[in-house]
C-alpha cells in the first residue's frame, strides 16, 4: 500500500505505528487529530502462500526482514525521520506470539532511545476504531460515546458494544470466523491463499452475469429464518445471539462433492457455473448470518450508530447488505474505508492517539506481547 501524501497543516502530536500481529509488516504516521499522513503495508503472500497459510515461522523472519524498508517508505516521503515521532504505539495482541514480538519490541526500543510515551495497543480495538478514519487524510470523525461494533475478519466474527471507549461482548463466533470459512470453501476448491477475496470475486463477477441474475436478493427476507432453498442460515433465539460458520462450511463443501460425483470438475480458467452458483449462495447465507443476528440485536436495542472493521468487511455483497439494511432503519452506518480493512498500522497510531489524549504517559516498558488477549485489556 502506497503511502498516502501528507496534508498542507497538521496538528501534534506525531504517532508512529507499529502493525505485526500476523503476517503483515505495516507502518502508519498520524497526526494528533487523525490524519492519515502515511501508511505502509508490507505483504508477505508469496512467502506463506506455497503452504496454503500462514507459517508462524516464517512471518517472524518475513517482519524482521521487512521492517527497515517499510518504516522508511513510511516517512522519508513526508521529510520526517525517527527523532520528529512524539509517540510510539505497537500492536501487542492477540496475534502470533512470534510475529508480536517482533513490532512490540521495535516500538518499545524506538520509544524508549527518543525517550518517548509507548503504547501496546490491543490489535482488535485498533479494529474497531478504524471505521473513524478518514481513508483521504482527512481528520478522524469524532468517536461517538456509544456505538455498536461488527469486526469481521479470519479470526473473528463479534459485535461489541462500545460505551465510552469500552468494549462489552454482545455476540461471538461459537466456531469459525466468517473469513475463516470463505478461505476454506475456496481452499476446497484449489483455490490459492487468500482465498477468501477469489470466493468473493467469483460470487460477484456470477452475480453480475445474466446466468446469476438476483443469486445474492432477498437476504432481508431470510432474516430470522432458514432459508426455503439453498444453504441455511442458522437460528438463534433474540435473547442468546451467536454467531456459526462450521454448519455453513460443512453444508457448502457437501454440495461441491455432490457437484463433483455428478461428473463435473473445477476449471479455475472457465469454472462451470453450478460452482459459481454454490459460491454465490454460500456468500449469501453468510451475509445473511451478519444481517439476522444485526437486525435481532436492533429490535431489543435500536442501534444508533454501527462501525463496521476487518477484512471481511471488504466483501462486496456485505457492504451492499449492510448500507441497505441500515438506510432503511435510519442507522449511522461507519463503514472501514477499504484501505484500511486488513491488518494496518493507521488503526495502531489511531486508538494510540485517542489513549494518549487520556493518559499522555502512555504504557510501562514492562507491557508484554499476548497471543490471547482479552477485550478488556487496554
Amino acid at each position: 500500500m502506497p503511502p498516502t501524501k501528507a496534508p498542507r497543516r497538521t496538528t501534534p502530536p506525531l504517532i508512529l505505528g507499529i502493525e505485526t500481529s500476523c503476517d503483515d509488516t505495516a507502518c502508519a504516521v498520524l497526526d494528533g487529530e487523525g490524519r492519515v499522513l502515511s501508511s505502509v503495508v508490507a505483504s508477505q503472500l508469496a512467502s506463506h502462500r506455497p503452504y496454503g497459510g500462514v507459517v508462524p515461522e516464517i512471518a517472524s523472519r518475513e517482519h524482521l526482514s521487512n521492517w527497515s524498508r517499510v518504516c522508511a517508505e513510511a516517512l522519508e516521503p513526508l521529510g520526517l525521520s525517527l527523532a520528529d515521532v512524539d509517540l510510539v504505539a505497537a500492536t501487542r495482541g492477540p496475534g502470533l506470539v512470534g510475529s508480536l514480538l517482533v513490532g512490540l519490541a521495535t516500538g518499545k526500543a524506538i520509544a524508549w532511545s527518543l525517550g518517548k510515551p509507548f503504547f501496546g495497543v490491543h490489535h482488535i480495538l485498533g479494529h474497531i476504531f478504524s471505521p473513524f478514519l478518514d481513508a483521504e487524510g482527512g481528520p478522524s470523525v469524532p468517536i461517538p460515546e456509544h456505538f455498536v461494533a461488527l469486526v469481521v475478519s479470519g479470526g473473528h466474527t463479534s459485535l461489541f458494544d462500545i460505551e465510552g471507549g469500552r468494549p462489552t461482548v454482545l455476540a461471538e463466533t461459537r466456531d469459525d470466523a466468517i473469513g475463516e470459512v470463505f478461505d476454506k470453501v475456496g481452499k476446497r476448491l484449489g483455490l490459492p491463499y487468500p482465498q477468501g477475496p477469489i470466493v468473493d470475486r467469483l460470487a460477484e463477477d456470477f452475480t453480475s452475469s445474466g446466468m446469476g441474475s438476483g443469486r445474492d436478493s432477498g437476504v432481508e427476507r431470510e432474516v430470522g429464518s432458514t432459508v426455503e432453498k439453498g444453504l441455511p442460515v442458522p437460528r438463534v433465539g433474540d435473547g442468546n445471539p451467536y454467531f456459526s460458520y462450521s454448519g455453513l462450511k460443512s453444508a457448502a463443501i457437501r454440495k461441491l462433492e455432490v457437484l463433483e460425483r455428478s461428473g463435473l470438475v473445477w476449471d479455475p480458467a472457465e469454472p462451470a457455473p453450478e460452482f459459481l452458483a454454490l459460491l454465490a449462495d454460500f456468500r449469501r447465507a453468510a451475509v445473511a448470518q451478519i444481517v439476522d443476528r444485526l437486525e435481532r440485536r436492533h429490535r431489543l436495542h435500536p442501534i444508533a450508530t454501527l462501525a463496521v472493521s476487518g477484512g471481511v468487511a471488504a466483501n462486496r455483497l456485505l457492504r451492499r447488505r449492510l448500507t441497505s439494511w441500515a438506510d432503511e432503519r435510519g442507522v449511522d452506518l461507519r463503514l472501514v474505508p477499504l484501505r484500511f480493512c486488513g491488518d494496518n498500522a493507521a488503526m495502531i497510531a489511531h486508538l494510540a492517539g485517542l489513549r494518549h489524549r487520556r493518559d499522555p504517559e502512555g504504557d510501562s516498558w514492562s507491557t508484554e506481547a499476548s497471543g490471547r488477549l482479552p477485550i478488556s485489556a487496554p
